[in-house]
């Protein structure tokens, strides 16, 4: 399979692109500064699995060519993961939030897998049975709210929503849509202490897209292994 992963040079993306390149796919890796993106996913050995392409989730026209690019190379493409995302204002209350940094975040969070969809969609159409994942969190759950976070939590839970409405609008095209929460993981964002395995969770993720794991549940928020999670 042909997969589109964004943010592939740090953390969970770049654990999704060398596990998927393991696996036998072929990794698109949209990274926003490719000399980096070089560094970290040059030196393993499927590296020839991967093609690096430069593509910013928060511009369009960056978009619109990493689209363009990727239909001239392959034609189509099997799977979409969004993965590029941000946490900013971390533990800030209501009183202290700088909202600037609150519109960059959904920007990065929302907006960036809404544009990516847009211009990636047509190519996933071409193929016969194809899959999008969005990234998300516990944190966007209503059940899990915990008081805090509010710029990463308020995009994930709109993320949420912007994954079941897709799902209903590709629904018919043999297009699978998944909302994942993909654990407390060890990279930047999670931090040394958290307990979970980025690979582990790449892993669920592949298997997602390669139509291993039965998915029983109404909505399409999902926890990596496939297992619902709390609206």
């Amino acid at each position: 399979m042909r997969i589109l992963v964004t943010g592939a040079n740090r953390g969970l993306g770049l654990a999704l692109a060398q596990t998927g390149a393991e696996r036998g796919h072929h990794i698109v890796a949209g990274v926003r500064d490719v000399r980096q993106g070089e560094n970290k996913l040059s030196d393993f050995e499927f590296s020839k699995s991967v093609s690096i392409v430069p593509l910013d989730v928060t511009n369009e026209e960056s978009v619109i060519r990493a689209a363009n690019f990727v239909k001239e190379q392959f034609g189509s493409i099997d799977a979409i993961v969004n993965n590029a995302g941000i946490l900013l204002e971390r533990d800030k209350t209501i009183e202290e939030l700088n909202l600037d940094q609150v519109q960059v975040s959904f920007d990065v969070n929302l907006f960036g897998p809404m544009r990516v969809v847009k211009y990636f969609l047509p190519l996933l159409l071409m193929g016969d049975s194809t899959t999008i994942i969005n990234i998300s969190s516990e944190a966007g759950s209503f059940d899990n709210a915990y008081g805090g976070d509010y710029a990463y939590a308020g995009s994930k839970t709109a993320l949420n929503m912007f994954s079941q409405q897709l799902s209903k609008y590709v629904n018919g095209n043999n297009i699978q849509v998944y909302a994942v929460h993909p654990g407390w993981i060890k990279t930047d964002m999670g931090g040394e202490s958290a307990p979970g395995d980025p690979n582990d969770t790449a892993n669920g993720i592949l298997e997602l897209i390669e139509n291993k794991r039965r998915i029983e549940s109404k909505y399409v928020f999902i926890d990596h292994k496939g297992s619902p999670m709390p609206i």
